[in-house]
């Protein structure tokens, strides 16, 4: 599983152009997961987003995490994070999950974040998304297990 985390100041993802999904201040969370992802591994992600320290504080100093900065995650499934582009010029995605288990994983993560408290809107699963937001720092992070 591979998620790429982006500190906004607001994001929003929409689908034939009806925005579905929108937070203010938080992390968009684009996730990408593979063939030996488990719920476990979406878990332990959910843990990580939910307490990673990558929000100042007063002293401008990254110790708050989403939850205690007042931020929501915009959680928005890509499974092309999981492209091998070693070899010609046309991506691979073979080690991403089947759809079916893939649409499981996610919703399991969201609903892990969801658990914390946080508010956690979403694009919609295998949709074409567009997705625009204003990146704070620029502050991104990736996290993988």
């Amino acid at each position: 599983m591979k998620i790429v985390l982006q500190r906004s100041q607001h994001a929003s993802v929409s689908v034939d152009g009806k925005i579905v999904g929108q937070i203010e201040r938080g992390l968009v969370a684009l996730i990408g997961i593979g063939h030996e992802d488990t719920e476990a591994t979406a878990s332990a992600l959910a843990d990580k987003t939910a307490g990673l320290r990558i929000f100042s504080d007063d002293n401008g100093k990254m110790e708050r995490n989403v939850i205690d900065a007042g931020g929501d995650v915009l959680a928005i499934s890509q499974f092309t994070l999981l492209a091998d582009c070693r070899k010609g010029r046309r991506p691979a995605f073979t080690d991403a999950a089947p759809p079916d288990r893939a649409n499981e994983l996610y919703e399991h993560y969201v609903s892990e974040l969801r658990k914390t408290g946080l508010s956690v809107p979403c694009g919609i699963f295998a949709a074409d998304m567009a997705v625009s937001l204003t990146n704070d720092g620029p502050v991104t992070i990736i996290l993988e297990l």
